[in-house]
């Protein structure tokens, strides 16, 4: 576990990244992180693909506190983890993200979501798992990044293979359990393999296998307008197959 500081309000350059600890054995291949809302101080991980339908939640020092196994669901290639809105307001939903594709021939990506879960003890079953699908306007393709825009609560799938990847935006709220992402551009970056925006929606993170990107948003900026400048590369030494 990897933590990049930033050095003062007024700049937008970060410290050099500092190793926190090393996550346990049973997260040999992780593959999504998300802050928790429900647990402040805590993350939520878990593995790749062909691995146990299971969620870690983890404390600042990478110690797994808590594993949550979600019923009924089937880990083909889960690829990130995200945050966000859902049926009920003023709740915080999970969702994990079965949308890495190597072979291109998925028409369906998967969303897991779960209502975010209090710690409470080691394990956990997960039984109300939602499972929803979305399909691509252009056809399978690779991707292993989703995010949430907390300012318009809408959902954002960035592909992976590309020499310019592809951004996509989902609508919230839902209006069924299968849905239409709509291609918003391409994007001059490639391998992207993780995305996260901050809380308050002011910040911007992706990341590929050699580099981590930064962009301060404007007020009320789409995220479209955001991803179009150029963005600022954070000091970053690259790790083993880091894609969370």
């Amino acid at each position: 576990l990897m933590s990049c500081t930033k050095k003062d309000e007024n700049t937008s350059l970060f410290h050099k990244q500092q190793s926190l600890g090393s996550v346990s054995g049973k997260l040999d291949e992780a593959s999504g992180l998300v802050a928790s809302v429900t647990n402040p101080g805590y993350l939520w991980t878990h593995n790749d693909g062909n691995n146990p339908s299971e969620i870690y939640l983890i404390n600042d020092r990478a110690e797994t506190v808590m594993t949550c196994r979600l019923k009924k669901t089937w880990n083909d290639d889960w690829e990130d983890i995200t945050i966000g809105p859902g049926p009920e307001p003023g709740i915080s939903y999970l969702y994990v993200a079965d949308i890495g594709d190597n072979g291109a021939k998925n028409r369906y990506k998967r969303l897991y979501r779960v209502k975010e879960p209090t710690l409470t003890g080691e394990k956990l079953e997960l039984e109300e798992v939602h499972k929803i699908l979305i399909e691509l306007p252009d056809g399978p393709r690779d991707s292993e990044a989703i995010m949430v825009d907390p300012l318009t609560k809408n959902f954002y799938i960035i592909s992976k293979r590309e020499s310019s990847v592809r951004l996509y935006e989902i609508k919230f709220p839902f209006e069924s359990d299968t849905l239409q992402a709509v291609k918003l551009a391409k994007l001059p970056l490639t391998s992207i393999v993780a995305a996260n925006i901050s809380p308050d929606g002011s910040e911007v993170l992706l990341k590929n296998y050699n580099e981590i990107y930064y962009w301060k948003r404007n007020s009320n900026e789409p995220i479209l307008e955001v991803l179009k400048r150029k963005p600022i590369k954070i000091d970053y030494d690259r790790e083993p197959q880091g894609e969370a």
